[in-house]
């Protein structure tokens, strides 16, 4: 005990500091997400992500090189399609604006290429599944889920994210891949993903919010947390290769409470309301940068294992 025990002997110069830390942000466990727009020409920025743009076909190929060269190892694709019904089809259309982002780059580059798998972007109501009565209908929708799932392992995907929040969609997808031949493609699973208030930049973003109702009939209510578990045990029981929690940030105690439970590799993603509130903080004066890498630091040292984030770009790029 004091005066023998000074804790502040391991805090007094950077290099000491440094050498006593127990978290790290690390390249490699870090996910870029990408939006890719199908029709468009230039790049296109998003007002409510500042920095963050949709990307055309045609561009795609090298801001994949781009991150690759700054050290980005891993980036998610989300599509913004020309062409939105009620059964979501561009998003199992072989010619569709991911399944050639897919493409283009792993023709061109070495990233893992992990897409989400969803129908938001795709049906004309901005639900994540096929609308029956009134109501978002789970089992007709894994039968699309299933078809989108074959779609992007035919397009060379690393790994297929399914967002969507239905019930059976891991187990309807991995038995969709094994029974196609890509038993080697991986699934990380959104498990646990909360009904949150943080969407609302990413809805801009992709063009979809929902044209009718809410997502709360599928998407977890945030004020559960036992309930969150529960649907993470259920996807490794179904076959989940990778886990998630999101949002992130309000989110740490889940994140934490699944790293003490479960072996998986555990997934967290700080979404498009956290980028935003962090960006603008720093924008105005009200937070110094330093605040972006305190942020990540604080999801890994939750427990997660890997961070999807807007940020990516920006803290490789300024660690160069």
């Amino acid at each position: 005990m004091f005066p023998i025990v000074r804790m502040r002997r391991y805090r007094k110069k950077q290099n000491f500091r440094d050498l006593f830390s127990e978290t790290d942000i690390r390249p490699e466990k870090l996910v870029m997400p990408i939006f890719v727009e199908e029709g468009i020409q230039k790049p296109v920025e998003i007002a409510s992500m500042p920095g963050i743009q949709r990307y055309p076909l045609n561009q795609l190929k090298d801001y994949a090189k781009h991150l690759e060269d700054i050290g980005v190892r891993s980036v998610l694709l989300f599509g913004v399609p020309a062409h939105k019904d009620s059964t979501g089809s561009s998003a199992y259309d072989q010619n569709g604006v991911i399944q050639r982002a897919i493409s283009s780059i792993k023709e061109n580059t070495d990233l893992i290429t992990i897409a989400d798998l969803c129908l938001c972007e795709y049906t004309d109501t901005g639900q994540c599944g096929l609308i029956k009565n009134g109501y978002v209908d789970n089992d007709s929708t894994l039968e699309v889920y299933r078809k989108i799932a074959k779609s992007y392992a035919e397009a060379g995907v690393d790994i297929v994210a399914p967002s969507g929040m239905m019930d059976g969609q891991v187990s309807a997808i991995r038995d969709e891949l094994d029974s196609d031949g890509f038993e080697n493609v991986m699934i990380m699973a959104y498990s646990s993903k909360f009904s949150s208030n943080l969407y609302g930049p990413f809805r801009e973003a992709a063009e979809s919010a929902p044209k009718v109702g809410d997502r709360k009939s599928y998407q977890m209510d945030y004020r559960n947390q036992r309930e969150a578990l529960r649907e993470i045990d259920l996807d490794i029981y179904e076959g989940a290769d990778i886990v998630m929690v999101k949002p992130a940030l309000f989110y740490l105690d889940i994140i934490a409470k699944a790293r003490e439970r479960f072996d998986l590799p555990l997934a967290a993603y700080s979404v498009s309301g956290e980028y935003n509130m962090i960006y603008n903080a720093i924008k105005n004066g009200y937070l110094s940068e330093d605040a972006i890498r305190e942020s990540i630091v604080s999801i890994f040292r939750a427990g997660a294992d890997i961070v999807i984030t807007y940020f990516t770009e920006q803290i490789l790029t300024d660690s160069k």
